[in-house]
């Protein structure tokens, strides 16, 4: 699809649209808005785009912080979360440069793009389809301070037990801890909450394949969405984040993708299939390889696995990431890949059989990442892998076809491991990135300040007192 400004224009004649919303997107992976009359919609904003001042993004300094945006016309979709009609669009940013404005290559969304480029210059494949899955939580209240002499924070959700003894409002229906998985109505009080994000998702332009309770009995969700192009699909990640959190929040409660926001309950990761097509036919699939994969498609988890540390750094950059890549939740925690095993950091599914849906899943990321640099670099170090041809078997990291939790202490030790908190996976950041520099996909400056800005963050959580301290230390 290509859409004319006069397509788009009679969209909004349609539809009686006033306002056209442009939707920025930050270093963080945070949408930004600005909005614009309908008549000033026109060829001259196709051409010269909405000036804005990028140097409020987070982004590392570049000598002109005067930046456009030009919209994307296929992504324009009208926003029902607004009171006025208004049509909302994505798009590109720009550096103003002298003759032609320049794409500016810190610029999540053009990080992405390069990367498919990077790609199809490598001879290696054309197309990369992924398929992320959305785990988060849907609260009915969430309140948090932090002050020097008062932090903490409280939740709450009908369906948990801890209201199993509230005098309000109480029919019994409860989910007990970690038992939230499938579990059907009266219990699942969000089925239809989830049902009507699905329907505003189609109509953003993001297809879903099936939504459910997930395991945390305090309000887990899960939706998974059909696979797609990787660019288009981190669109959709941001669209998705977008329309369940207003959905959540017009139904009177409030959805978090935080990896950890309940401790002792399961944490919600954004696990992403994945897997690479050139000219139309898949080359991850081999009928005599293991698990039906190609050397290809080996080489390609080589790399991921290689570049595991590193890659958490872009993948899961928060502090409380590492609160759910913890053993005894179904999150990963050992470099390894097997099928059909989801305590490997790679799972290949058993039931995508077919060639053109055989792919493995990522199973670490979750979705505090900003999502064009995680797909990106996702891409990246799989094709490092492929160009050094990095046998994962021969390195020791499978196939696992057992259960990984179940190892001894002694044999887990012999395993390698993701990073345990965000500085480990920050000091790998700083030793491993010349994969994503590669065709000048990722900038140098952008991985400095990416660093910078996790360090900074990691730092300020170290330095806060935590609650559990004055439990722990209090009376010594």
């Amino acid at each position: 699809m290509s859409r004319t400004l006069q397509e788009v224009l009679a969209m909004c004649e349609e539809n009686e649209i006033e306002i056209i919303d442009f939707k920025m997107t930050d270093i963080d992976g945070r949408w930004h808005h600005l909005s614009i009359p309908v008549e000033r919609l026109t060829e001259d904003t196709m051409k010269y785009g909405i000036g804005f001042d990028g140097s409020n993004y987070g982004y590392a300094a570049v000598e002109n912080s005067d930046m456009v945006f030009i919209p994307d016309l296929d992504s324009a979709v009208v926003d029902g979360f607004m009171e006025i009609p208004t049509l909302s669009m994505i798009g590109d940013v720009m550096v103003i440069d002298r003759p032609n404005n320049r794409p500016f290559n810190q610029y999540p969304r053009n990080v992405a793009k390069r990367a498919n480029e990077y790609m199809k210059e490598t001879g290696v494949a054309d197309t990369m389809i992924i398929g992320p899955e959305y785990e988060f939580y849907i609260f009915d209240g969430v309140q948090y301070e932090n002050n020097p002499e008062c932090s903490g924070f409280a939740i709450d959700c009908e369906q948990a037990q801890w209201n199993s003894g509230s005098e309000f409002n109480n029919n019994g229906y409860i989910v007990n801890r970690a038992k939230g998985y499938h579990v059907d109505l009266p219990n699942d009080v969000n089925a239809d909450l989830r049902s009507e994000m699905c329907l505003i998702l189609k109509d953003w332009g993001v297809d879903v394949k099936y939504h459910h309770s997930e395991v945390g009995g305090c309000g887990q969700m899960e939706i998974e969405v059909a696979m797609d192009e990787m660019t288009k699909l981190a669109d959709g990640t941001l669209t998705a984040k977008y329309v369940i959190k207003n959905t959540a929040a017009m139904a009177g409660k409030t959805a978090t993708f935080m990896p950890k926001p309940v401790a002792k309950e399961a944490g919600s990761g954004m696990h992403v299939h994945m897997h690479l097509f050139k000219d139309g036919e898949p080359i991850f699939y081999d009928e005599n390889g293991y698990a039906q994969l190609s050397e290809t498609a080996m080489y390609f988890i080589g790399g991921l696995l290689t570049h595991a540390a590193s890659l958490c750094a872009i993948t899961n950059p928060s502090t409380n990431s590492y609160k759910r890549l913890i053993p005894g939740y179904e999150a990963p925690v050992t470099i390894g890949y097997a099928m059909s095993n989801r305590s490997a950091v790679i799972r290949i599914p058993a039931y995508a059989k077919a060639p053109k849906d055989k792919r493995f899943e990522l199973r670490n990321p979750d979705a505090t990442c900003n999502p064009y640099y995680a797909y990106a670099a996702i891409l990246m170090a799989g094709l490092d892998g492929i160009e050094k041809k990095i046998d994962p078997q021969a390195k020791g990291w499978g196939p696992f076809d057992f259960n990984l939790w179940d190892l001894p202490d002694e044999e887990k030790a012999k395993l390698g491991g993701l990073p345990k908190s965000l500085d480990e996976a920050i000091d790998a950041l700083e030793n491993d990135y010349e994969y994503l520099t590669k065709g000048g996909v990722f900038p140098k400056e952008l991985i400095d300040i990416i660093i910078k800005r996790n360090r900074a963050a990691s730092e300020e959580v170290n330095r806060t007192t935590n609650p559990k301290e004055f439990e722990l230390y209090y009376d010594l």
